[in-house]
């Protein structure tokens, strides 16, 4: 599970309601069945309506994908896959990895080898593999663009909200104390609006964004993994060229195991 969604979640949540407390406003002002109504159904009404039935399929696999960690290799185990890959296609030819391919899970990966194992060129399999991205790319750009799009309607409907509160308090103002708390009530939609616009919807997307970038690079180290060892480069080489993916410290780590082999 990716706990830092559900955490952010629940910070969000504290913040609004200790913050509305410290200010002396009741909780149970939130309970506003009107106000509810506008945000989140005028939310998803509004998404529905900007976007294809294709993409709004995907919505319960975005929050998953939002919720749960997803389980692939490090860039580190990868680049050691690589780099055991290079010395047994070096030792016993390219042909010699096609007893891998079945213990490898990862698609994208095994695809990408049996390209090489069949015979393609590098520039073949690079631009095949480089395709799939990009279709990938366009695939979690739809997925973050619902959220972003959640994220800017649900603040204007606030307002909307708003207004249709202001309608319903200003109809009767003969009673002053009830026309206080009606336009008190009014601002609820607002701020539901703005709460569920800036704690949710628009960070969904940057999380969405931010998961897809990763995976791109997961993706572009595999590639050039790949290559590599098609071009028939030494393990050492493939593991200084992938090893401009890491971080610093990912790459200490990487530095050090060949070194702890050898002691």
């Amino acid at each position: 599970m990716d706990k830092s969604s559900l955490i952010g979640i629940i910070l969000g949540i504290l913040a609004v309601g200790v913050g509305m407390v410290l200010k002396g406003v009741g909780l149970g002002a939130l309970i506003n069945p009107a106000a509810i109504l506008i945000i989140l159904v005028g939310t998803a009404a509004s998404v529905i309506i900007a976007f294809p039935t294709r993409t709004l399929k995907r919505i319960p696999a975005l929050f998953k994908i939002l919720f749960t960690e997803r389980k692939e290799q490090s860039a580190e185990e990868l680049i050691d896959t690589f780099s055991d890959m290079a010395d047994i296609a070096r030792k016993e030819g390219i042909l010699s990895l096609e007893s891998q391919l079945d213990k490898i899970e990862d698609p994208f990966l095994a695809s990408g080898l049996q390209l090489a194992v069949d015979g393609q060129t590098p520039e073949f399999i690079r631009d095949v593999m480089m395709e799939k991205i990009d279709a990938m790319e366009k695939r979690h750009e739809e997925g973050a663009a619902i959220f972003s799009q959640a994220g800017t309607y649900a603040p204007t409907l606030g307002v909307l909200g708003a207004v249709v509160g202001l309608i319903a308090a200003l109809a009767d103002m003969s009673d002053i104390e009830a026309l206080g708390k009606a336009i008190s009530a009014a601002f609820i939609a607002t701020l539901l609006g703005i709460f569920t616009g800036y704690v949710m919807w628009h960070p969904f997307a940057n999380k969405l964004k931010a998961k897809s970038k990763r995976e791109v690079e997961i993706k572009e180290i595999m590639i050039e993994g790949i290559v590599s060892i098609t071009v028939g480069e030494s393990s050492k080489v493939l593991r200084d060229k992938l090893g401009s993916y890491l971080t610093t410290k990912e790459l200490e780590r990487l530095n050090q195991e060949p070194k702890n082999e050898e002691e």
